[in-house]
């Protein structure tokens, strides 16, 4: 979308970061949070700093709406600019036990991923709330498209992608939130590539297409007048989809003019005309077809506007048609009730994608097993995290040991030994450290699999800690494997 926003657009993000908030916070602690009506509606927080990091491991935690939850009227309200997710992500780890987070805006959803340390009572009607292995595998078929209006598009891997790519060096996109989208992209790539679930689907840009084509008389399709506001990367889908079904002349309205030429010398086969956002209305009331797709916060067609425009032609049924795939919408709701005019947003793609169902239905299967095995080896890396601190308090305990025990043998053999001689002791220790911490550290290493794995980790912390006083905090550990031990008996 053309990134056609405002300042007011952060508005969403103090609402989402609100509604995180009041779900996040236990109901059994009214102390922690007050919410006091305002002007407006709006909510104002008084909160008590408790403890922000807690002993026990943090919950990955996604909440959020979709298309398959709540309507585009609602979605809108909460979208947040890609601009603005670093701000988001700062504004969420400033809440009490929010201790990294994640933002995924798009046109079909709106979700926030956090690693939490307090557990949740209630979830506010709309939302969903899922947790660790739900919330893996939920952000796992989103990405690989899964979870999609229309099932294995690719677009949304790329927006995956660029929450990471956004949320690099951000402070709060930390290890298991990163790690976690990461490894959504690996999950993403390997559904497409292993079901090829992403062939003969579409977009949402060309179910858009699809959806004016089918609302048009077949016969006009060659010479409806098509008009594109917004240049950016749905628009340009628009405009690809337009050209391959025959379109041979569309108007895109753009606020800069780079944009449209080189999507005009990218793509051959139409004519692709430039028009200013100033003239939006001149080209509107010469077209017969509109996609809108920008970033704007508030409408660019309103029923006032869209009401002066004179009627088109009988030929393509005397009804102008909006097709508004942006979120916020750029063409008001007020717009339909004009008996000249159809507007159909994003959440009336359905149509387009009701058919060819059952073939990608049976992909879905096929990836819902890759996305199992994923999972699990997703779990097992948290898993290998659990013991880090183990493992470095071994490995420091044993550096300290060598190092000393070195430099006693070096000042006993004196000043004379040579540079060479000196690294091949310094080697030679190493290596018999290496070689010596090898096994424990294998046994060290739980990959979360089955219960007597889960349970020998937990052995062999206890018997680590006595034998070298590592101070690891083991009553912690032991409840948190214990846990792991008893879910994978159930």
């Amino acid at each position: 979308m053309t990134n056609i926003s405002t300042s007011t657009s952060y508005t969403a993000t103090a609402t989402a970061t609100l509604a995180l908030e009041s779900v996040l916070h236990p109901t059994s602690s009214p102390s922690l949070i007050t919410f006091s009506r305002r002007r407006r509606g709006s909510l104002s927080i008084r909160r008590s700093f408790s403890p922000r990091y807690t002993k026990e491991r943090s919950s990955i935690v996604v909440i959020g709406l979709s298309i398959h939850t709540c309507p585009v009227d609602v979605r809108e309200k909460l979208a947040i600019p890609e601009a603005e997710w670093p701000r988001a992500i700062e504004e969420l780890c400033n809440l009490n036990h929010i201790e990294e987070a994640a933002v995924l805006s798009t046109c079909n959803r709106m979700e926030i991923y956090v690693t939490s340390g307090v557990s949740v009572s209630e979830i506010a009607q709309h939302r969903f709330l899922l947790y660790n292995g739900d919330a893996t595998q939920h952000i796992f078929e989103v990405s690989a498209g899964l979870d999609s209006l229309v099932l294995g598009e690719g677009q949304i891997l790329a927006q995956v992608k660029q929450v990471v790519k956004v949320g690099q060096g951000v402070v709060g996109f930390g290890r298991n939130i990163s790690g976690l989208f990461k490894h959504a992209i690996t999950v993403g790539k390997r559904v497409r590539t292993e079901t090829n679930i992403a062939s003969g689907a579409v977009s949402v840009s060309s179910a858009a297409v699809e959806l004016a084509l089918m609302k048009l008389p077949v016969s006009s399709h060659g010479s409806a007048r098509m008009l594109v506001v917004g240049a950016g990367k749905m628009g340009k889908l628009v405009i690809k989809h337009l050209i391959a079904k025959g379109c041979t002349k569309v108007v895109v309205v753009n606020r800069s003019e780079e944009r449209v030429a080189a999507i005009r010398e990218e793509m051959s086969g139409a004519e692709i005309i430039y028009k200013p956002l100033s003239e939006m209305l001149t080209c509107a009331a010469e077209a017969d077809v509109i996609f809108t797709s920008t970033a704007s916060d508030s409408p660019l067609f309103l029923k006032e506007q869209v009401s002066t425009l004179p009627p088109v032609g009988a030929q393509v049924g005397g009804v102008r048609l909006f097709v508004d795939i942006s979120v916020p919408r750029n063409v008001g709701s007020c717009v339909s009730e004009l008996d000249n005019a159809r507007v159909y947003n994003v959440d009336d793609l359905k149509e387009v994608v009701a058919a060819n169902k059952e073939d990608r239905l049976r992909k879905a299967m096929e990836a819902q097993t890759i996305i199992g095995e994923e999972s699990k080896q997703f779990e097992a890396w948290r898993d290998s995290l659990e013991t880090v601190p183990t493992i470095k308090k071994l490995r420091a305990y044993a550096e300290r040991i060598r190092v000393a025990e070195l430099e006693k043998c070096l000042s006993k053999m004196g000043e004379d030994l040579s540079k060479k001689d000196r690294k091949a002791l310094d080697d030679l220790s190493r290596g018999i450290v290496n070689k010596l911490l090898h096994g424990p550290m294998q046994h060290l290493r739980c990959d979360g699999s089955d219960s007597r794995t889960l349970n020998e980790a937990l052995e062999n912390m206890h018997a680590l800690n006595r034998m070298f006083s590592l101070e690891t905090e083991i009553a912690v550990l032991e409840q948190k494997i214990r846990a792991k031990v008893e879910q994978s008996q159930k």
